[in-house]
């Protein structure tokens, strides 16, 4: 089965999936980057020096573009996350099999005036054509996309696979971690909402918990989080570490026994949950977050709290501190959800046998039960109110 998967640009993220693919298809795969990765995300080590045999940069010249093309055009299968939409437009008019990739499009919100032009518009990009499908990279993708009246009964639990670690002893991992220590990573942005984590600590320090808390990247607001951890006289419990390689993060992960995931609705997916829980972290994270309805099950493989609301998010981390063997408990399935599960060679695994099964005649499969490739039900917003 010849597949094609094209987006923006390869990237950390994407390549165990590709890997996988690559080797599942008998290297009968190809990743086409439609663009080079920005300067951001390079500064942030987000670079390949030595691309793969199977990636093809259909924007270094003309004849590497015409000989992407041919691919989409020709694959039994394409996934196509983010990228120019005429690329497509003989595939979809040919009727052959094609997955959209995609996170939720309604982050801030759905305007009901604005749905009658969208209806149109998604009708004619997506809704028209029968043989097009929709991995779902967040679990409120399914529920966005049905306001537009599109992709009904056709959407698919997925998301993104980082590098997964397996370690010769969990156990082991998991006593030489530091004693009520708590991490958090990411771009200190508005919505990522660093600032809840000096909210948190200023908490516990005001109710006598000893503890470290460490804070992972940079951003827009960094000068008004270092504010607030000076104005709060935390310099003793919590750093700035500013930015650093994902390998350096994922150092960091492997030794905090809690994981801080703050983010509201605009965090589409949020890769850090599978790292963090790949580290064997206690992970404390907001409902909002796209990657959280599918990974995590609260309170046995880590907590939920409910987005914005700070008791509630101070009330599980001093719990889990007061905690340590739940702690360490929780850290442990949460290691064993993405070693078990959630990794990039089930996805393989499972997205060749839903394509399949499609490419055989089965236009709705319903092939598995529950995660990766299992139907994608409609969840809102407001997913987490009262429970």
């Amino acid at each position: 089965m010849k597949t094609v998967f094209l987006s923006n640009y390869y990237n950390h993220h994407q390549a165990p999936f590709s890997k996988a693919m690559d080797r599942l298809t008998n290297h009968n795969y190809y990743f086409i980057e439609t663009e080079p990765i920005g300067g951001e995300r390079q500064k942030l080590g987000w670079g390949i020096k030595d691309y793969p045999s199977f990636v093809r940069r259909m924007y270094l010249n003309g004849k590497e573009k015409d000989d992407c093309q041919r691919l989409i055009n020709t694959a039994d299968v394409v996934v196509a996350g983010s990228g120019p939409e005429y690329l497509l437009k003989h595939r979809l008019r040919d009727g052959k099999l094609t997955f959209r990739y995609s996170e939720r499009i309604y982050k801030t919100g759905c305007k009901v005036y604005e749905l009658p032009a969208r209806r149109v518009l998604y009708y004619f990009r997506h809704g028209r054509y029968n043989n097009l499908y929709m991995l779902c990279a967040s679990a409120y993708t399914a529920a966005d996309y049905a306001k537009t009246g599109t992709f009904l009964n056709k959407t698919y639990k997925w998301g993104y696979f980082p590098e997964v670690r397996k370690y010769k002893d969990i156990d082991l991992l998991m006593n030489e971690k530091k004693k009520n220590s708590i991490l958090w990573a990411g771009r200190l942005l508005e919505w990522k909402h660093p600032e809840a984590c000096i909210q948190i600590a200023k908490q516990l320090k005001n109710d006598g918990y000893q503890f470290e808390m460490n804070l992972i990247g940079n951003g827009i607001i960094e000068a008004r989080v270092q504010k607030m951890i000076s104005n709060n006289n935390l310099k003793d419990s919590v750093h700035l570490l500013g930015a650093m390689p994902p390998y350096k993060v994922r150092e960091h992960m492997e030794t905090a026994g809690i994981y801080l995931f703050t983010s509201d609705f605009n965090e589409g997916w949020g890769a850090v949950l599978n790292e963090s829980m790949n580290s064997g972290c206690a992970v404390v994270a907001s409902h909002a977050i796209g990657a959280v309805p599918f990974l995590m099950k609260h309170d046995e493989n880590g907590l939920i709290y409910q987005n914005g609301n700070m008791e509630d998010l101070y009330q599980k981390v001093k719990w889990l501190l007061d905690n340590p063997l739940k702690q360490k408990e929780l850290g442990k399935q949460a290691y064993m959800t993405v070693v078990d599960h959630w990794n990039a060679d089930m996805a393989a695994k499972r997205f060749t046998k839903l394509a399949q099964a499609i490419l055989d005649g089965n236009k709705y499969p319903d092939l598995f039960s529950e995660g990766i490739c299992s139907k994608a039900e409609m969840i809102e917003n407001d997913w987490w109110k009262g429970k």
